[in-house]
């Protein structure tokens, strides 16, 4: 169809995203950057709101400002003139006018960069929620969709002295998107993880695998390489000097490993031991502390080092009241103590990946974890192109936290309808899961049968472990078909009760019937522990949640305010409910 002559592409074309979305940043450009030196972008960026995607539509990124007739057009942008915002930070937090915007928003700095020698060089993105257009001096490298999983461009040759990069921040909900439209926790938007560059030299490793095999009497490691650049043949060393290891790795066509023999002392909460591990290639070297140890499933049991294990947990978001999603180093490490506290082992990281950070300090502090994609409700399950970016966001986090001893599970998804389409979704992600990675246990925090109380769900066929939601006494509000559901169910896996509790306004008293107070909170905390500690299939619990969280669809004026009150914590962690003593004592009495 011919266009009109006073067809206008910036305001009239509304397939203006189509070639941006075209140019897919996925998986497949991760590199493993974990003990590599990095130069850190984060700071003050120029920031703008742009509700209408102008950005894209006009394409600012181009800087035009002459025509073809070297006369200057008028601009609706002046990029160095912009109010500035932390990078990183979720905008929601920065300005209260921001607190609740969803769309697109405008992110850019200038920077220097000088060549040292023959080198390659990549931008690394923690994280960005939840897609992220990507531009370098005028160009475009592409989009990344995820809002919590990191992604790296190489941009080798594509640097200048001076350098000015360009982001596109969108965190609009959509139903293709994953997670959907719908959740149930707040939809911070920005660049809230880090922004760094990576140099590299010519060929490097690209990634880096080491773990016990599974079944070896614990004294077999296996090591895998992948090396990328010219040179991908050759020899890699591995040194574990504590273990008096030091092997050689033959790389072929780009890939290589190896079967270490050794008895290593294996990490556990109790011991959390870290070896000092270095893998050279060439010109590369990767440094890194890692734990080895062994999770498995036998019968109704897990079995961490071989020995069986109650995980006793708690679930957590990835949130503080003063910085939403772009949560610091000392507050993950206060919730990890919190969780201790409790005498916890264990702690559910809901509902979607979690910083890197969290991982690398429960390797060190010694606390087991099931790590999340957000998998959450009723998302597009028919639709081809939400599975592809459910599939590249459990790639992201297993290439990304696979060395870390402390992640024993990964979930799949939570609390989704049991039809046909969702079936076929969540195990092909689950079979994937083992396809990456063998050597962890695969779940997800499934929904329960409430109609005929029971545990009943057909993914559990392709799961380790059989998550479930139960809320008996709150949503489910008569709690005793919670004993019901436990004498009706016959699984064959061990569960882990993923969640349960009830809504609690700190401070807020009132008698055990009388929902929102915390003696309700109490009551069904104290028939919770009582039924659960005596059900012998059930291998741990991680309660809903560790501390009151921002939640725009909890409207009660009094017991909520805009917060999911479920919490044995409130939302700064300066109060503990009584509940958090019950699950204290609960998980005491286990030892």
């Amino acid at each position: 169809m011919k266009q009109a002559d006073n067809y206008v592409d910036s305001i009239h074309n509304e397939s203006y995203e189509t070639p941006y979305l075209s140019k897919k940043i996925t998986n497949e450009s991760m590199i493993y950057d974990r003990g590599r030196l990095k130069e850190s972008l984060n700071g003050n960026w120029s920031f703008g709101i742009d509700q209408y995607d102008t950005c894209l539509r006009a394409r600012w990124f181009e800087e035009k400002y002459q025509d073809d007739e070297g006369l200057y057009n008028p601009m609706d942008f002046s990029f160095d003139e912009w109010e500035k915002i932390r990078v990183p930070s979720s905008w929601n937090t920065q300005k209260e006018k921001y607190l609740l915007y969803e769309g697109s928003a405008v992110y850019t700095r200038t920077f220097l960069y000088i060549a040292k020698g023959e080198e390659r060089v990549f931008l690394k993105f923690g994280a960005v929620q939840y897609d992220a257009k990507v531009f370098l001096n005028k160009e475009y490298l592409g989009c990344h969709k995820g809002g919590s999983t990191p992604f790296y461009i190489e941009v080798t040759g594509l640097l200048q002295e001076h350098n000015r990069i360009l982001v596109v921040a969108n965190n609009t909900r959509k139903r293709e998107n994953v997670p959907c439209e719908n959740t149930d926790w707040f939809n911070y938007g920005g660049i809230y993880r880090d922004v760094e560059l990576i140099r590299l030299p010519g060929t490097f490793v690209k990634d880096f695998s080491i773990g016990l095999i599974p079944g070896s009497g614990f004294s077999k490691i296996r090591v895998e390489v992948e090396v990328e650049g010219s040179g991908r043949d050759g020899s890699a060393t591995l040194e574990i000097p504590e273990l008096g290891l030091r092997e050689a790795l033959q790389i072929k066509d780009g890939k290589g490993s190896v079967t270490l023999d050794a008895r290593p002392e294996l990490w556990s909460p109790e011991s959390p031991k870290l070896y000092e591990v270095t893998l050279t290639y060439g010109a590369d070297e990767i440094r890194e502390k890692i734990g080895l140890r062994e999770i498995q499933v036998e019968g109704q049991d897990i079995l961490l080092n071989g020995r069986r294990i109650f995980l006793k947990g708690i679930s957590a978001h990835e949130e503080s009241v003063k910085n939403g999603k772009a949560v610091t180093d000392a507050e993950i490490i206060e919730n990890f103590k919190l969780a201790k506290e409790m005498n916890c082992n264990y702690m559910r990281l809901a509902h979607y990946p979690h910083t890197e950070r969290a991982a690398q300090i429960a390797d060190e502090m010694g606390i087991l974890l099931w790590e999340e994609i957000p998998v959450y409700w009723a998302i597009a399950f028919e639709n081809a192109e939400t599975y592809r970016d459910a599939e590249n966001q459990l790639t992201e986090l297993i290439r990304r936290d696979r060395n870390r001893a402390s992640v024993i599970v990964w979930s799949v998804g939570n609390e989704n309808a049991d039809t046909e389409a969702r079936l076929k979704f969540m195990s092909s992600l689950a079979r994937k899961a083992k396809e990456l990675d063998p050597t962890r246990l695969v779940s997800a925090a499934c929904m329960l049968d409430h109609v005929n109380h029971v545990i009943n769900d057909r993914l559990a066929d392709d799961l380790d472990v059989i998550g479930a939601n139960q809320y008996y006494g709150w949503y489910q509000t008569d709690f005793d078909n919670l004993v019901k559901l436990f004498e009706n169910s016959k699984p064959e896996k061990p569960v882990i009760i993923t969640e349960f509790g009830a809504d609690a306004k700190a401070g807020h008293r009132g008698t055990v019937d009388e929902k929102g107070t915390e003696d309700c909170q109490l009551d069904i905390y104290r028939k919770q522990v009582e039924v659960l500690g005596r059900i012998s299939y059930v291998k741990g619990t991680s309660p809903w949640i560790l501390y009151d969280f921002r939640c725009p669809r909890r409207l009660h004026p009094v017991t909520q305010n805009y917060y999911n009150t479920k919490g044995l914590l409130n939302e700064d962690k300066t109060y503990k409910k009584p509940a958090f003593y019950v699950m204290q004592q609960f998980y005491r009495d286990r030892e």
